[in-house]
Order: C-alpha cells, then structure tokens, then sequence
C-alpha cells in the first residue's frame, strides 16, 4: 500500500484528505500540533479501514529540527515514503500597515520557513529513495497581489509554488521524484475565516475530493475545485487590478 505524510492533518483540508487517501488504500503518517485530534482522526479511518495503518506525531512546524525528526522518523517507521503533503500553513494576516506585524510575521514565518523546512524534509528522503511524490499547496491567492487580510498570506503562497517548481527543476532527471502543486481556491475549513461569505465557497469534502484526484494524477499542477477556479484563476491573472480585488470578494 502506498504511504501518504500529510502535514497539518489534525482539522481541515490535512483531516479530509486522510480521510479520502484511506479510501483510497494508502497507508498515513499524519502530524500536527493538536495530538488529540490526530489521535481521534486515527480511530475514526481505522473504524472505517481496519486494514490501513495510521501513525500519528505531534509536529509544529516552527520548530525546523523537529520537522525533520518526525519526517525521518517516519520514513523510518514505513520503510518508505511514497507522498509527502506539505499541508501545514496559517491564514491570519492583516492588512499592511495596520500595526499588525505580529500577525502578518506568524503567517510568513510558518508559511515559508515552516513549508521550506517541511520540503527540506521530504526532498532528502525522496532523493534517497529515488522517488516519491512531493505535494505542495499553495492557494489560488497565489497569482498575484492579493489584498486586505490575505495580503501576507498570498504572498507566501507565492513563495510555496516556486519553491515546488525550483525542486522540479532540479530532480527532472530522477523519473521516480514527482511535484505537484495545488491551487485550492474557496474550500470550507477552519482557515477559510472571512472568505465564507463568498458564493465561490465549496464544502470541505467536495474541495478535497478535487485536490486527492488532481495528486492522484500526479499532474505538475492544479486549480482546484476546477470549476470555477481554472477560468477564475485565468481571469484573476489579467483583469486590472481593481476588477481582481472584486472577484476575490
């Protein structure tokens, strides 16, 4: 059975996709701060798939050394990792200039840092193997200057998708290492906050389902849900700007 890490699985999108993955027949290594729900995450995919094996691990990405503790760890643990889902991120920037550098600093810290730690991690265990499957998510607020709240956060985002392609770049000629980023657009979940309001919103597991099929795929890239964010993601790139601060809602 394939072995699927997914960091930031405690809530959320992370949750889901452990949910849908199991469904699917992969094996988990899931991490996050909160124990408690990894651990209720765990009993509830082994009710439902006794045949699967869930392994869980406290994990905050902030803390760099311990991000490739727990990857070693269960690299060890498996014997292999076959996907590793850089998932782990923070959504609660403010608008610049508003004297809320604290915020915008945890976002761009755990978002950055925290995601360039987590693809360290899993870079050196897949060129080790020779292969695996990198998956990184990144936001449809990625393709350009987002503003309000969002600003740090799609800037960060940004940074995600580049740093997925620069490893593609680098292993193109190591055929077993694939990248894939993710470009969710509005998917229910704790992180989603202000965004709720918006008629684009899917449910979580409507939105999931279209992020595991897209790395089911392997494809170097996805927008996802693809309706409405492939034309919405296209139209994001080339409207003028206050036409895109519109659609963002």
């Amino acid at each position: 059975m394939p072995t699927t890490l997914i960091t930031g699985a405690s809530s959320g999108l992370g949750a889901e996709m452990a949910r849908q993955l199991a469904v699917r027949g992969h094996d988990l290594a899931l991490c996050a701060r909160r124990t408690d729900r990894l651990e209720e995450l765990r009993a509830e995919i082994l009710a439902a798939h006794p045949d699967r094996t869930v392994s869980v691990r406290a994990l905050d990405v902030n803390d760099h050394d311990a991000v490739f503790e727990v990857v070693n760890a269960f690299a060890e643990e498996f014997g292999h990792l076959d996907r590793v889902v850089v998932n782990a991120g923070l959504g609660k920037g403010q608008p610049l200039g508003t004297g809320r550098f604290d915020a915008n600093r945890e976002t761009a810290l755990t978002n950055t840092i925290g995601a360039l730690a987590q693809t360290e991690a899993a870079a050196a265990v897949f060129r080790a193997q020779e292969a695996g499957h990198l998956v990184m998510i990144s936001s449809v607020s990625a393709v350009r200057g987002m503003p309000r709240n969002i600003t740090t956060y799609a800037a960060t985002k940004a940074f995600v998708a580049h740093l997925a392609e620069g490893f593609r770049a680098d292993v193109l000629r190591i055929p077993g290492i694939k990248v894939t980023v993710l470009y969710p657009g509005y998917i229910e979940s704790e992180m989603s906050g202000s965004a709720a309001t918006t008629p684009l919103m899917v449910d979580t597991a409507t939105g999931v389902r279209a992020m595991v099929e897209a790395m089911e795929k392997g494809v170097a890239s996805a927008r996802v849900p693809a309706w409405p964010w492939v034309p919405a993601g296209f139209a994001l790139k080339v409207l003028p700007l206050r036409l895109a601060r519109k659609l963002m809602g």
